[in-house]
């Protein structure tokens, strides 16, 4: 993600829809829009961890959780909706299958594919506000599937904020917001960063 944000739509980025495909017509931006969504996956070398995410390396729980999710969070993700379609189905194994196809392997699916379309869909179409140097988009249709990362091109132009969704209505559709709102009011996020109309006003696009 920081990387991303280091060459947003420039060469070293590694998701973008654009670097490689624009000025060559609809097959380009198709070109584009898979290799944002999944292909990326496929043909980009990793991130140098000391390089982008040193202070992470020194994070002892999130650490933990880069060591354990395949070995424990993954399958236990699976095996849950397993077991609560076993036992809600009067123990009843076909129970426990449709619990781990729709709980588990199609969950699982949908929210990858929801969560790439903000590096796809939400540079290519959607509105802009703001001044920034890449192609990143407003997207309302994709904010509470997302839980309001869609409210992507915000996000590049002020990227600690903990509200993505800057307006009224925007916050409105912005759940990932009200749960750092919820943790700060309850005393487990500190340290919250919001925007301020200074910083809105010196960002603001000359040509929307």
């Amino acid at each position: 993600h920081r990387r991303h944000h280091t060459h947003s739509d420039q060469p070293g980025d590694p998701h973008s829809p654009h670097v490689g495909y624009d000025g060559s017509g609809i097959v380009g931006a198709l070109k584009g829009f898979w290799h944002a969504q999944v292909g990326w996956l496929i043909t980009e070398g990793g991130a140098k961890p000391e390089r982008f995410v040193p202070d992470m390396l020194k994070d002892r729980a999130v650490m933990r959780v880069d060591k354990y999710f395949f070995r424990f969070y993954l399958p236990l993700s699976l095996a849950l909706p397993a077991v609560a379609g076993f036992f809600l189905t009067g123990m009843s194994w076909k129970g426990a299958l449709t619990g781990f196809v729709w709980g588990g392997l199609v969950r699982i699916f949908l929210l990858h594919h929801v969560t790439w379309s903000v590096n796809s869909i939400c540079h290519m179409i959607g509105t802009r506000e703001w001044e920034t140097t890449d192609q990143s988009r407003n997207n309302w249709l994709l904010a509470l599937p997302t839980l309001g990362e869609a409210w992507h091109h915000n996000h590049h132009a002020f990227p600690t904020s903990a509200f993505h969704g800057l307006k009224g209505w925007q916050k409105a559709m912005d759940p990932s917001g009200w749960v750092v709102w919820t943790l700060e009011k309850t005393g487990l996020a500190w340290n919250v960063k919001r925007v301020t109309k200074e910083q809105k006003q010196k960002k603001l696009a000359t040509v929307n």
